[in-house]
């Protein structure tokens, strides 16, 4: 199979998809891109990497972070985790109040706003830095050192963060939070600013194809952890849209408002697409076309 003519295909056939999406508004540093840029790379365990379009262009990962944040968790802290925080899919939008209040501040799953504030708390506690040491990750994964926080996009999350606010101190209240709710928010809102290109982020992700080894080949899971991590993005990954995900794409998958999801191929690598223009669960449209597009013609998928 000729991967790199199939990705230049799919980023033909796929792009003009974009222009049933919005880019995200309620984040103004956001609401000022492009909404016509469209990449997608391929990393596969063999060492290659293909990619199309605007691959190698840096973008807003937002909670395409969570996938790893929940990783380093995992790999420190074990089933612990699992205490405060759920595993099912929510049902609802990813910054739901509502939900958050009527189960008593355990918030449905690591993925939505509330228990990604929960990984970061947790991680906090466990190394006193949490935003520095997924940094750290992502540039050794990535084989990119300049992975780094966009200050415009971090200082747009933290002036228009009110919900998140709300989300930690109600968190704070039931006693689910561990750190000062302000550090919490910080590191928070730096994390979804990092900026990755669809290259960086598929071979950051490649460790969850291997079953949690990474690229020097140390094991950060077990291939048990792995395994759930998978299982995680699969059923929850795509906010309240992840069943439509799971449907047509048949991958685990995290998305995020910037645009960007990343989809693992178990044992075969690991996909990136971004294009901004999301749909109203906040998932990019023309990105969810390109990767249906990418297992309906290879038939890689989970299933």
């Amino acid at each position: 199979m000729d991967l790199q003519a199939l990705l230049d295909d799919i980023a033909r056939e796929s792009a003009p998809y974009a222009a049933q999406g919005k880019v995200a508004s309620y984040i103004p540093a956001l609401a000022a891109v492009d909404p016509s840029r469209f990449g997608i790379a391929l990393a596969t365990m063999d060492g290659q990497l293909y990619g199309s379009g605007h691959w190698r262009e840096s973008f807003s990962i937002q909670s395409v972070s969570k996938a790893f944040s929940l990783a380093l968790v995992l790999a420190r802290d074990g089933e612990a985790l699992w205490q405060r925080v759920g595993r099912e899919p929510s049902g609802s939008p990813f910054n739901s109040l509502v939900q958050l209040e009527y189960e008593k501040g355990i918030p449905r799953n690591p993925f939505i706003n509330a228990g990604a504030l929960i990984l970061i708390d947790r991680l906090l506690s466990l190394t006193g830095d949490s935003l520095g040491t997924l940094l750290a990750f992502l540039r050794a994964e990535s084989g990119t050192p300049a992975v780094a926080v966009d200050p415009d996009v971090a200082a747009s999350e933290a002036a228009h963060g009110h919900r998140n606010a709300a989300l930690a101190h109600f968190m704070a209240s039931c006693g689910n939070l561990e750190n000062p709710v302000d550090l919490v928010l910080d590191h928070y809102f730096r994390q979804c600013s990092l900026t990755m290109s669809c290259a960086d982020l598929a071979k950051a992700g490649l460790f969850l194809a291997n079953h949690g080894l990474r690229a020097d080949g140390s094991r950060l899971l077990t291939r048990s952890e792995a395994k759930r991590i998978n299982s995680i993005m699969l059923t929850c990954g795509t906010y309240d849209a992840a069943g439509d995900f799971a449907y047509r794409v048949g991958l685990p998958g995290k998305s995020g408002v910037g645009g960007g999801i990343l989809a693992v191929l178990p044992e075969r690598g690991v996909l990136c697409v971004w294009s901004p223009a999301l749909d109203p669960h906040g998932n990019s449209v023309a990105g969810v076309e390109a990767l249906d597009r990418f297992t309906t013609r290879t038939g890689w998928s989970v299933f």
